[in-house]
């Protein structure tokens, strides 16, 4: 599939549609949902933060890679700024999450062995699993199973049967693939089961007492291993490291230092609507009901979904009757999809909504139900 990239304006959304209507093309359009900000003046970590605040919307915090592409792009010639995340230490502020971005931790009895996690005979922090999940310590050595996920949903999962930490798993899996498997779907699916034949392996469930500044769950974590110090002696606020690739590390919260702020273009409209009706509103008040193009873009959405008083919320995306395909109300074209199994129902007067629990998978609609929607800011 090729790929190509146009600006924002009216006419090259036009001109993306017709493209897809001619050569069934996707078209990635670069707008964003939210934008960071490189602020050189020296501050703790505890100013930078208010000053982000005060300004923009918080201290940066980071999906994945493409992120730190992103930070690390806006701040040339930089060595180390402050990142919004910091340690809440002790180990019962502990907090499982799924190495995949996006992928929600929830407890579930049924994976765990007897008595896991245990948490002895010292932190265990890292989860292998046999035949069932048992907490290990992150510095074991076990073989792995790799996931891959295309833009359009196809997922496959890769054995590696070489014996490495954790650590070295993830990286591997993220170079090479998508993320080490991750999530009860994944590790309990029929090729995942054949993979793994009984071996023992590295799956990506992980634990840690690092929070983000503004509530986020978001699970990446970009450790520079050589300098990282988890949250012992002070070091309880992260940074990264812009001359190693971006890896993060950890340093006393009084340093001061340089940092990065994020913007966030989304807004929560706490309003039951129809679809028209929420979408006049964005468009009158704000810009437009949101798109989702990537599962970055997904994943930001979902994080204000969350705070939704109804069980869905609307999405720019409608499906066309007359055309018979599915299409955003700001003419970008489906790329990404997110469609919960047997949601999608290609029908007229129906559109897409998101839900605001469990997965977050989209679900088709009629129109005249109302819910909350999201809109994008100017």
């Amino acid at each position: 599939m090729k790929e190509k990239s146009f600006s924002c304006d009216r006419a090259t959304m036009q001109w993306s549609l017709f493209l897809l209507l001619l050569m069934g093309q996707c078209v990635f359009i670069t707008c964003q949902l939210y934008k960071y900000h490189f602020i050189k003046e020296q501050m703790s970590w505890d100013a930078a933060r208010a000053y982000c605040r005060e300004n923009y919307t918080d201290l940066a915090k980071v999906f994945d890679l493409t992120d730190m592409r992103r930070l690390q792009d806006s701040a040339q010639n930089q060595t180390e700024a402050w990142i919004g995340l910091y340690n809440i230490t002790g180990g019962d502020n502990r907090t499982w999450h799924w190495s995949l971005p996006g992928e929600e931790y929830t407890e579930n009895k049924t994976c765990w062995g007897a008595g896991e996690p245990n948490d002895k005979p010292y932190p265990e922090n890292c989860v292998m699993k046999s035949e069932k999940c048992v907490d290990v310590s992150c510095t074991q050595k076990y073989p792995f199973i790799c996931y891959n996920e295309t833009m359009k949903g196809n997922k496959t999962f890769h054995l590696n049967e070489t014996s490495v930490t954790w650590t070295q798993a993830q990286n591997y899996c993220r170079q090479h693939h998508t993320d080490l498997a991750s999530g009860l779907d994944q590790i309990y699916s029929e090729e995942f089961k054949k993979l793994q034949n009984s071996t023992a392996l590295w799956i990506g469930l992980f634990r840690d007492s690092w929070r983000w500044s503004d509530g986020s769950n978001f699970s990446f974590r970009y450790w520079d291993m050589d300098s990282f110090n988890d949250g012992l002696d002070n070091r309880t606020c992260a940074t990264t490291l812009l001359e190693r690739s971006g890896r993060w590390s950890s340093d006393g919260c009084d340093q001061r230092k340089p940092f990065f702020c994020y913007d966030d273009k989304l807004i929560l409209i706490r309003e039951n609507k129809t679809w028209e009706e929420a979408l006049n509103y964005c468009r009158q008040k704000h810009h437009n009901l949101v798109s989702i193009s990537n599962p970055e873009e997904q994943r930001w959405v979902q994080e204000r979904a969350k705070n939704a008083s109804t069980p869905f919320v609307w999405l720019g995306l409608r499906y066309s009757c007359t055309l018979d395909f599915w299409f955003w109300v700001n003419d970008k074209l489906v790329c990404y999809e997110r469609w919960a199994s047997g949601g999608r129902t290609e029908d007229c007067s129906m559109s897409a909504a998101m839900t605001t629990g469990g997965q977050h998978e989209w679900v088709s609609q009629r129109e005249n139900e109302t819910f909350n929607f999201i809109c994008i800011k100017h």
